[in-house]
């Protein structure tokens, strides 16, 4: 990580900017191309404050601690960057895994719906359809006892939904062209 160490009101102390160069280091596995870290030192009366931004792998992050002691604002500064940044991190992973992780069969697995205050969640349910006539998916229905059946026509080569209908017969779902 490019480190620039700027003193304001300070004498300019090789050690101190060793140490910020050393505790930023830290930050480089977190990183995943090359960053670069303004630091300003700045003594005002008898506070001691510590500034770190740092830019670069799409992210600007900034902090600022005051305290009595340099050293300590220094360290402090730095935790709260560690946490931008692991926060950063874990926002981006969470969104390329989120939409791309899930199938779509889990996500609608979440899909509730609301009736009168009263709330039904749907369970999807995994079908197999084979192809066949609609003879034979009219069989195969009778014999399961079951009040709708997807199949696949033979003839046209698409799902078609096979149901019971009230009054007895049965009606046949097809998708148009």
């Amino acid at each position: 990580m490019q480190t620039s160490v700027t003193f304001k009101n300070i004498e300019s102390s090789e050690h101190l900017s060793a140490y910020v160069a050393n505790k930023l280091n830290r930050f480089d596995k977190y990183l995943d191309n090359p960053a670069e870290a303004n630091v300003v030192l700045s003594v005002e009366k008898f506070r001691h404050i510590a500034e770190i931004s740092i830019v670069g792998d799409r992210l600007s992050i900034y902090g600022k601690e005051e305290t009595s002691d340099m050293y300590s604002a220094i360290d402090m500064v730095l935790d709260k960057i560690e946490k931008q940044i692991k926060k950063n991190k874990e926002k981006v992973k969470d969104r390329r895994t989120g939409a791309k992780g899930r199938s779509r069969a889990e996500a609608t697995d979440a899909f509730v719906v609301s009736e009168n205050q009263d709330s039904v969640q749907v369970i999807p349910e995994p079908i197999e359809y084979k192809p066949m006539d609609v003879d034979e998916a009219l069989m195969q229905m009778d014999l399961d006892n079951e009040t709708f059946f997807v199949f696949t026509n033979a003839r046209t080569d698409r799902v078609n939904v096979l149901y019971r209908r009230k009054d007895g017969n049965f009606g046949l779902i097809q998708p148009s062209n």
